[in-house]
């Protein structure tokens, strides 16, 4: 194989994946390609709105990116195109700018998506996937929960009819709604409130039948029959037809300033989405077709690519993606035969739409975001890890009254915080031996069943030594060592030490001197390969001695009881390192 065939192979995995396609799994694609298709174009249009954008902008984003995509991402699970936290998002970034004109605003979001969408291949190119496993599962929930509740409210204004501006933040939202009360207009709450509850009802008893799309043509025949647009309920009206032209961006050095932290938030939680949904989809699988970073140039194409044809910023849609999976999507031509779908939808159908409310695509956005909000969750880590459960609470607050970005951030800074905490004082057990085994156990967890030695003290310690925890380390020896009025013997069972820094280096080996002044002896027990070998390369051994290393916690007690000496392959197990 040239090399040329071997990058485009790599860039490309449809055509290696589309060896051998036959019709029984073109059959396949074809269904789940027209199931995410119906779901795909009134969603789009809601996610629009959300963006600020007219619902046109949504169909274009469904479009081109969903074709990248399926060329070149590695998994046939994602269902790319607009979803409501990144239109949120979007939303947020250009309402900090203050443009004013609609065409402004388009050529802002369209520049973003391509910002978007560099950094995406960007992160891609340098192998950066890894940098999502930072965001842990609680700041995420928080931070989407916070968003859901956000999007919802932005809507509100649609299903109550009144005219209010948009903002990030809860109170400001909230405040807006109650001094606007009295202008809610009842035929557009109506049509909302219906369209909201046709919804549920269908999702309930009706699974298999796509709810967006009967409520979207709900809409439209009640406006048709009733004409209640003449008594003030807003309508989609008439939406372009035709494929988007190509757009060339104006690169303005200010507005990239202006939209880089929105960008780069957009590009790491666009990723997270799509990571996340994939891998849940093909746990369900034998089969794992993920490959990181070419799936974030893949997501990052379809942004960088579609901005030129007038898509804003977009990822994988949970729902979208879950429905394709469940239609049995075998290859990435599923996408390519939806984005082919949305393209006739342009070419022939937009008519349609002319009469479709705007409080039914609130409706359709209100029950995707409360579906966003994870209770069940929130209420099991409180159960398990009250830590971790404040650490959602905060994110989801933060989000909620400062700011969509700004929430994120702080989140992340938290949880990198708890990480920090957790890894300068974790966890350590004082062992000793299980009555009538050779087990040594933690005794605060059998303090009824064993056997404990008044001259011997040993310590597991759990965690790697480094110098964040290293005085730690030390405190909780000298804690125990003064508890042990005639101790002779110190066993550090380290098979939980992962590695050991210099600093930890430092403070074993005063640990060390400190035990062999006072005549203690200080074994070491079950060190692991890297952890010997780290002693090795230090010369610690040499003051250690190696006759006072073991492989095992039984070995060392028998040896200080006198009662075994260690054999030569025990010696040998107990000192092996790499080298």
């Amino acid at each position: 194989m040239s090399y040329f065939s071997w990058v485009f192979s790599r860039l490309f995995p449809i055509f290696k994946t589309l060896t051998g396609y036959n019709k029984a799994l073109f059959l396949n694609d074809l269904t789940s390609g027209i199931t995410v298709a119906v779901l795909v174009v009134p969603q789009a249009m809601a996610y629009a709105i959300i963006a600020g954008l007219p619902p046109i902008y949504g169909l274009y984003a469904a479009l081109i990116p969903q074709l990248i995509h399926g060329l070149m991402g590695t998994s046939r699970h994602p269902a790319v195109g607009p979803v409501a936290l990144d239109s949120l998002l979007v939303a947020v970034a250009i309402g900090s700018l203050s443009l004013t004109g609609i065409e402004n605003i388009v050529a802002a979001t369209l520049f973003m998506a391509m910002t978007v969408g560099a950094l995406q291949i960007l992160m891609g190119v340098l192998h950066m996937g890894i940098l999502t496993n930072y965001l842990s599962r609680p700041v995420i929930s928080g931070f989407t929960s916070a968003a859901a509740i956000i999007i919802g409210l932005s809507q509100v204004k649609h299903i109550l009819g009144i005219d209010i501006s948009s903002s990030n933040k809860i109170q400001k939202v909230l405040g807006a709604i109650f001094q606007n009360f009295e202008n809610i207009n009842p035929v557009t709450l109506l049509v909302g409130a219906s369209a909201m509850t046709l919804i549920l009802i269908s999702k309930k008893y009706f699974k298999k039948l796509p709810s967006a799309l009967v409520v979207t043509f709900f809409g439209i025949l009640l406006m048709k029959l009733t004409r209640w647009d003449l008594h003030g309920v807003d309508i989609v009206g008439s939406v372009p037809a035709g494929l988007p032209s190509f757009y060339l961006h104006t690169v303005s050095i200010d507005l990239f300033k202006d939209i880089f932290p929105y960008a780069l938030t957009l590009a790491v939680i666009g990723y997270m989405e799509i990571v996340s949904i994939t891998k849940e989809l093909e746990e369900k699988e034998e089969k794992y077709d993920l490959k990181s970073n070419q799936e974030l140039i893949a997501l990052g194409s379809a942004n960088f690519i579609g901005s030129f044809f007038q898509s804003f910023p977009v990822s994988a849609s949970f729902s979208r993606s879950a429905v394709k999976f469940q239609a049995g999507a075998k290859t990435g031509m599923s996408a390519i035969i939806t984005s082919a779908l949305v393209g006739l939808t342009l070419l022939f159908f937009t008519s349609l739409f002319y009469f479709l409310p705007i409080a039914v695509l609130a409706g359709i956005i209100m029950v995707a975001a409360f579906h966003l909000i994870n209770v069940r969750y929130a209420i099991e880590l409180f159960k398990t890890r009250k830590d971790e459960f404040y650490l959602l609470i905060v994110t989801c607050l933060l989000t909620l009254v400062v700011g969509i970005v700004q929430g994120m951030v702080i989140g992340v800074l938290l949880s990198l915080l708890l990480m920090v905490i957790r890894t300068s004082n974790p966890h350590y057990a004082i062992l000793a031996r299980v009555s009538g085994t050779k087990y040594y156990k933690n005794i605060s967890r059998f303090e009824s069943n064993i056997d404990a030695d008044n001259d011997l003290l040993i310590l597991r310690f759990d965690a790697q030594l480094f110098f964040g925890n290293r005085d730690y380390f030390r405190k909780v020896i000298m804690e125990e060592v003064q508890k042990k009025k005639q101790l002779k013997g110190f066993v550090l069972v380290a098979r939980g030490i992962t590695y050991i820094d210099s600093s930890g280096l430092s403070t074993l080996s005063v640990i060390t001197k400190w035990f062999q002044e006072r005549d203690i002896l200080f074994m070491i027990a079950g060190a692991i390969g890297p952890t010997r070998d780290v002693l090795q390369k230090s010369k610690l051994t040499k003051l250690i001695k190696e006759e006072n290393l073991f492989a095992k916690t039984a070995d060392a007690v028998d040896f200080f009881k006198g009662q075994v000496t260690p054999t030569n392959v025990q010696k040998e197990i107990a000192r092996q390192t790499n080298e």
